[in-house]
């Protein structure tokens, strides 16, 4: 058995660009989620039992803080293109590794927040399809 080295990501310099404009700076997560499940058919005969699973959905999610001063802020963005699909790419390590390619559908996240605290609002975003890779240059 081989021993596989591990270099863990650490989120902190990270490129977000929706539709080429880069809004790491105001989202302090982001984070590709596939969802799938397991699909079971049992049949009268003993030991007849039969699992698959079904093909993954995925989403964006994001928190990011909540910005309705500044012209093109994320917050502005996603109130104003509700429900248009736009390309997005999350790269987890400026400069290094990876980066993921998706086609995401955009919805407003929400307005307001607590009292002497920064206003930051969570969105998910439905992703058409899966992620692509695209390896480093």
């Amino acid at each position: 058995m081989a021993t596989i080295a591990v270099v863990p990501i650490v989120m902190k310099d990270v490129v977000l660009e929706i539709e080429d404009d880069d809004f790491a700076a105001a989202v302090s997560s982001a984070v590709l989620t596939p969802s799938s499940s397991s699909v079971i058919f049992k049949g009268l005969k003993s030991g007849s039992v039969f699992t698959d699973v079904t093909a993954a959905t995925w989403t964006l999610g994001l928190t990011y803080a909540q910005d309705w001063v500044t012209a093109g802020s994320l917050s502005q963005y996603l109130l104003e293109n509700e429900g248009t699909v736009v390309d997005a790419v999350l790269k987890p390590q400026s400069g290094i590794g990876p980066s993921f390619s998706v086609e995401i559908v955009i919805t407003p996240g929400a307005i307001g927040g607590a009292v002497d605290t920064t206003a930051v609002a969570t969105v998910t975003l439905g992703v058409q399809g899966k992620p692509t890779l695209v390896p480093a240059e």
